[in-house]
């Protein structure tokens, strides 16, 4: 489950194995599952336990201080969060590369809603993902070109549990080197969709998700994290969150000028040139302030409605969320199992449910 809102500075999550493929109107040729199923593998391959990794005289006492702490956030995650306790998450692979993958979304010229691509196991989900970033590229250009089109990498994914017999996923070394905090938030999101993930949900799952990784990194921060680590991550999560409001409050722009049937479709198109020159304007000022840091210039540059949208997809019922654990006693299991009651019922009644909680 692709975490988009995490942009160029922290975690990306790519959906379980089996939806990885795919497409809504097209069947995906055997290549693209060939690519699928051995990218994973080699995933695998590569993953050794972290007592081996510890015990190897060749491993540098710096990433052995990473291992140890993210072992520690996994027991956190089962004794203090309720969540899974099984084998994902204490073997670790360093794969040689920036991304285990790459996403591909799509969107129309004046609309925020993603293309999907639908699979048997995890339903239509709105994004394609590549092990080769060559192969993501590839698609991205087959697509219709009337479609504003992105590709971005992921530094994270989860296979919902299935391939626990086989080790289950992986910590990586595309993202063990950040802050502790955000480490533990993606341990913490990866395995939440262990617990609850409903089919052709996107939105659900992911904010659910999100919602588990922040409560869960809340707490982690105030009971586990030294005072060194919370600064650290303050630092990270206070740039991620005003570049977060500035991308949302475009987001909501772009949708109000897309809305309007007061408007023919050139004059969207100006209104949306101007919203877009506002936000790269808007993103400078806010960059001036952050002494250097560039991380989010990446995502900026390749901004367009599939970058909005995708972002939406993370963030968009995690106020019900927040709520509903609020609702439960801030206990994470009970939380969980009125997820699951949500997650049973149809998908309109679900999210006009979570929308109804927020505040």
């Amino acid at each position: 489950m692709t975490r988009g809102r995490r942009t160029a500075v922290a975690v990306l999550t790519a959906g379980a194995l089996w939806a990885l493929g795919g497409c809504a109107q097209h069947a995906p040729g055997p290549g693209y599952y060939w690519q699928s199923v051995t990218g994973h593998l080699g995933v695998m391959r590569a993953a050794r336990p972290i007592d081996d990794w510890l015990a190897d005289s060749a491993t540098p006492d710096a990433l052995k201080a990473r291992l140890r702490r993210a072992q520690a956030i996994r027991d956190y995650a089962s004794t203090a969060l309720a969540l899974p306790d099984n084998a994902s998450y204490r073997r670790y692979a360093d794969l040689g590369r920036r991304a285990v993958l790459h996403n591909v979304v799509a969107a129309p010229a004046l609309s925020l809603q993603l293309q999907t691509w639908c699979f048997p196991v995890a339903g239509c989900v709105a994004y394609r993902g590549y092990y080769d970033e060559a192969d993501a590229r590839a698609f991205a250009a087959s697509l219709d070109p009337a479609l504003e089109v992105t590709v971005y990498p992921v530094f994270a994914y989860s296979t919902l549990g299935w391939t626990n017999w086989l080790g289950g996923d992986p910590l990586l070394n595309t993202f063990l080197p950040y802050p502790v905090g955000e480490v533990a938030r993606t341990v913490f999101h990866e395995l939440a969709h262990q617990v609850v993930f409903v089919a052709g949900d996107t939105v659900f799952n992911e904010s659910f998700a999100t919602a588990v990784e922040r409560l869960g990194g809340d707490r982690w921060l105030a009971e586990q994290a030294t005072d060194a680590e919370r600064a650290e991550y303050a630092r990270f999560d206070e740039r991620r969150r005003a570049f977060r409001a500035l991308t949302a409050r475009t987001r909501e722009r772009l949708q109000a000028i897309y809305a309007d049937a007061a408007l023919d479709d050139a004059a969207k198109t100006v209104r949306k040139t101007e919203a877009m020159a506002t936000f790269r304007a808007d993103y400078e000022r806010l960059k001036a302030g952050w002494g250097g840091f560039a991380g989010y210039d990446a995502w900026v540059a390749r901004a367009n409605n599939a970058s909005f949208a995708t972002q939406a997809l993370y963030d968009g019922l995690v106020p019900g969320f927040v709520a509903l654990f609020e609702r439960e006693g801030r206990d994470f299991a009970r939380f969980y199992d009125a997820v699951r009651g949500l997650a049973e019922r149809p998908l309109d009644d679900r999210h006009a449910a979570l929308r109804a909680l927020a505040p």
